[in-house]
């Protein structure tokens, strides 16, 4: 089951995204990726396998932990205008990974790790907004894209809840957040799109993302009070609903694309 979990949900969700982002534009694609159906599944497992404790503090930790991922979302936003996808990519991961291992480290409550990451969110979409870049043709896609993209996301599923379910609650919740669907999102995009096509599908995710710290929020604080089920069922309806709530505010051209 959950071998099931992550070799199924992720790529799936990395699929839809970019299925959506050409029919209804980048923003759309955005809105879809940061879905928690990545995070969701793994704080899922980590619940079922060590009980509402462990998995309360997961989520808190992985709240704070969209401090990182908003930092990965402007180091895209940046370096590729002048360097290649890979060196973004692995300079990216080292920044997050890093922050990750010192944010673990800080015992925060789950109201104040909510009102950091929507800071650092809100001020990455400040200067991503700020970044002048005119959008790009689209480009041809190969018959591998969508394949090889599902396949990236299900290997780094693996290898980061493999090493994330061993290392305890806070370390493993601030690993849950890893832009693991981001950056197979972010890299194809890149090259196939260049620097404008991922500005243009950055300034969608960044806002969708406000949502994925609820989701994490209302699962640090509910799951102890309302049990596994209710706490998951009330923090994805939430997630959606904003979700759904960006996706109205698209204008109604996009969607007839």
């Amino acid at each position: 089951m959950a071998l099931a979990l992550k070799l199924l949900l992720a790529p799936l969700l990395v699929v839809a995204s970019s299925l959506a982002g050409r029919r209804w534009g980048p923003r759309m694609a955005g809105i879809v990726v940061v879905l928690p159906i990545v995070a969701g599944p793994i704080l899922l497992i980590l619940y079922l396998e060590h009980g509402t404790g462990f998995a309360a503090n997961a989520a808190r930790a992985a709240t704070l932990a969209i401090v990182p991922l908003a930092l990965f979302t402007l180091i895209f936003g940046y370096l590729p205008k002048r360097h290649s996808w890979q060196l973004t990519l692995v300079i990216s991961w080292a920044v997050v990974l890093a922050a990750d291992l010192a944010l673990a480290q800080i015992p925060v409550p789950a109201g104040l790790a909510l009102l950091l990451a929507l800071l650092a969110l809100h001020a990455v979409g400040v200067l991503l907004r700020r970044l002048d870049q005119q959008p790009s043709a689209p480009l041809p896609t190969p018959w591998w894209d969508l394949p090889a993209r599902a396949t990236a996301t299900a290997l780094l599923v693996v290898l980061v809840t493999g090493f994330a379910a061993a290392l305890g609650p806070e370390l493993a919740g601030a690993l849950t957040p890893f832009p693991i669907a981001l950056s197979v999102v972010c890299a194809f995009t890149t090259a196939q799109a260049g620097h404008a096509g991922v500005l243009a599908l950055l300034r969608g995710i960044v806002p969708g993302l406000d949502g994925f710290a609820i989701f994490c929020f209302l699962l640090a604080v509910l799951i102890n009070r309302v049990g596994g089920p209710g706490a998951f069922a009330i923090a994805t309806a939430a997630a959606v609903i904003f979700a759904v709530l960006l996706a109205a505010q698209i204008p109604a051209a996009l969607h007839r694309r």
